[in-house]
């Protein structure tokens, strides 16, 4: 008997959805705005680079990126079903979303790899 996936997908939107509303904002005012502005001393570059040399910084913006991800394509996938009433495309949809976020989550965990 096959198991539904839709539990799974909606626990991975919530996670998502929380590290959006927690974290992005945190992130986007201090490297948008702060850093930028000069109102606040920007971490140096070695620093940086220092802690995504940790394993463990990697890991959590690995999860961060595809969580984010998964949460987005979960948004825009019951956007086009429910809004825009495309029920005649739903596997069309389920691959473009998910398969979006899969790809997206594969090349953040490239580029994670590749930082010496």
């Amino acid at each position: 008997m096959a198991r539904p996936i839709e539990p799974l997908l909606w626990l991975l939107f919530s996670a998502g959805g929380v590290l959006a509303a927690l974290l992005l904002p945190i992130l986007l005012v201090l490297f948008g705005v702060l850093f930028p502005l000069g109102w606040l001393s920007p971490p140096s570059h070695e620093h940086l680079h220092t802690v995504l040399g940790h394993p463990l910084a990697r890991v959590f913006l690995f999860a961060f990126c595809a969580l984010l991800l998964v949460h987005g394509a979960h948004r825009f996938r019951y956007t086009l079903y429910d809004g825009l009433q495309i029920k005649h495309l739903n596997e069309f949809v389920n691959v473009l979303c998910y398969g979006g976020a899969i790809l997206g989550s594969a090349v953040a965990a490239y580029l994670l790899w590749r930082v010496p």
